[in-house]
């Protein structure tokens, strides 16, 4: 029963390996930058060796071993606290999704496929598998905040 409350919410990281992995093909294929939205969003295909702002370009076995190390220990969290919160628990899950979809690319291509690139202001090009671990990392520290409010610490 613990195993299995344990797993709630586990549906998001398939959802968002998935949709990580769609965009990713469908970029690879059209190969060409165009504007998604004028003045907004622009999608511009470029391979990224670092993780987020290229940190660590060109080390990608330390990049795998580190994300990997991450991911397991969320899981092992999340297995093993199952009743935190939920939006904590929801934000470790989207966490994992999105780095399962880099670390897919890591492992596959030896570099992560980036492609969303913000027109409107000077920013690091990301892909969908960022934008989970991101939102998941907020809703994780929501979640956290309303917890603590909750149990008067």
């Amino acid at each position: 029963m613990r195993f299995r409350r344990g797993c709630r919410g586990f549906w998001l990281v398939p959802l968002a390996f998935l949709l990580d992995r769609l965009t990713k093909i469908l970029v690879t294929r059209s190969g060409s930058a165009r504007t998604l939205i004028p003045g907004i969003l622009r999608c511009r295909p470029v391979r990224n060796s670092g993780m987020a702002f290229s940190l660590l370009s060109g080390q990608t076995w330390l990049l795998i071993a580190a994300t990997s190390a991450v991911l397991l220990g969320l899981l092992v969290y999340l297995l093993m606290k199952p009743d935190e919160h939920p939006l904590t628990r929801t934000g470790f899950w989207l966490i994992i999704g999105g780095g399962l979809g880099n670390l897919f690319d890591r492992v596959a291509y030896g570099s992560v496929i980036d492609f969303l690139e913000l027109i409107f202001v000077r920013f690091a090009i990301f892909n969908v598998a960022d934008v989970f671990v991101c939102a998941g990392a907020a809703l994780a520290v929501l979640g956290m905040i309303l917890a603590e409010r909750k149990g008067g610490k």
